[in-house]
């Protein structure tokens, strides 16, 4: 009665144990009478029932210690993993070697996904500029061997894989910048990285034109492909006092909301002394010694377009001219208050302190050219002719649009001018 109350009870968790513990054993079920001897009504006399009773027994306290061994084994496996949890965590929030004070990154802008390790990040850089040092020395050296026509081919082809490689380089770098990570190390990493893109771009700069000499020092644009805070251009001089301006240039643009800060003038005490700014969904402002006057421009289609203000500072009258036509007037804009002198003049950003405090939702995105600066008014006819590229069109009498007057950071790049090209 013993034994086939324990196989009903144990045999579905001990049915394997015993088939390998017996070997190849056949069990017969064989009905005793109440008062009857189990033992002899075993037709198999494979033992006695004291025996198999001990066997059954044993191997039930097999099947217990087997199952607390896996309850412990299942509490360490969850001891690891939450281990192995926090261990990742951290690898997240902190780089090699910077040790459990080092601050996490900032999620990005969407917050759903975290940002990669900037150690990793900056290797990928490395790896990109390196692939741009090699096509570029490789493109100089076939330069030197082969015909122009070839040679032409080639730089066209490769400038396009040069430029996608550049937006790929840039947007790793900008998102360094929005993580908001200030360690020295990482610092000139980026340094050396912008040091790099502006070098490679100079280097392709000069295999389009041949020859430096060989095209006009006013024939080139700035292109800023990306809303960064570190890339912009620099004019070397710095203006004048100046009771009356003109400022003209060639713009091409996009980018919404708003195309940002064509160029800003900040001097000691004021960080807007001069600034061209299309911020947000607002319009085109002019900024003088921060009073500001909206421009009625429309010159976010991507199409190049002349645009040119005026202002003097008797009564503060200013106007403002759109591909060659007067488009708006006013007055009372910072009236009687010259221009001030030894400022920062910057083109792509606007700047919070002089000469930086750069702000990448302030940045300029697009194309610009010919920038060109006077200290008087200049006639509507003058504006025409800048605006339709005239041969006899004047030059700025206090900044002119010069290469040498103009220093590229951060990976802006200049390229030829076309649009009066097109027009011609």
């Amino acid at each position: 009665r013993l034994l086939p109350l324990l196989l009903l009870l144990l045999g579905p968790a001990l049915g394997p144990a015993l088939a390998q513990g017996l070997g190849q054993t056949r069990f017969i079920c064989t009905s005793v009478p109440l008062d009857g001897d189990v033992c002899a009504a075993s037709a198999l006399g494979t033992g006695s029932a004291e025996e198999l009773k001990g066997t059954v027994l044993q191997l039930r306290e097999t099947v217990l210690q087997q199952k607390e061994t896996i309850m412990n084994q299942k509490e360490t496996i969850r001891e690891l993993t939450a281990k192995l949890g926090r261990c990742e965590s951290q690898s997240v929030l902190e780089l090699p070697g910077e040790g459990k004070g080092r601050k996490g990154f900032s999620k990005n802008t969407m917050g759903d996904l975290s940002r990669p390790a900037a150690a990793e990040t900056l290797s990928q850089l490395g790896q990109t500029l390196q692939s741009l040092k090699t096509r570029l020395e490789n493109l100089e050296q076939f330069s030197r061997m082969n015909s122009s026509s070839q040679t032409n081919n080639l730089k066209d082809i490769l400038q396009n894989k040069i430029d996608d490689l550049e937006k790929q380089v840039l947007s790793r770098v900008n998102s360094l910048e929005e993580g908001k990570l200030s360690p020295r190390n990482e610092s000139e990493e980026r340094g050396k990285i912008e040091s790099t893109l502006t070098s490679l771009h100079q280097r392709i700069s000069d295999l389009e034109k041949g020859q430096k000499d060989n095209r006009p020092p006013d024939r080139f644009q700035l292109t800023f492909p990306l809303r960064t805070n570190y890339m912009y251009a620099k004019v070397k001089k710095s203006l004048p006092e100046m009771y009356a301006f003109s400022i003209c240039m060639w713009i091409k643009s996009s980018a919404s909301p708003g195309m940002g800060t064509p160029f800003s003038y900040a001097v000691p005490g004021q960080a807007n002394e001069l600034v061209l700014i299309e911020w947000g969904n607002n319009p085109m402002e002019i900024l003088i010694n921060d009073k500001v006057a909206k421009l009625p421009f429309a010159i976010n289609d991507g199409k190049w377009h002349h645009i040119c203000v005026t202002w003097t500072t008797r009564d503060g009258v200013w106007e403002a001219y759109q591909d060659g036509t007067q488009t708006g007037n006013g007055e009372n804009l910072a009236p009687y208050h010259p221009i001030k002198p030894q400022g920062v003049l910057v083109l792509g950003q606007e700047q919070d302190t002089l000469g930086g405090g750069f702000d990448a939702t302030q940045a300029f995105v697009g194309e610009l050219a010919h920038f060109n600066v006077w200290d008087r008014k200049l006639s509507p006819g003058e504006v025409y002719g800048l605006a339709t590229c005239s041969s006899k069109a004047l030059a700025g009498n206090v900044i002119a649009w010069a290469e040498a007057n103009i220093d590229i950071y951060g990976g802006a790049t200049k390229w030829t001018f076309e649009a009066c090209r097109q027009l011609n």
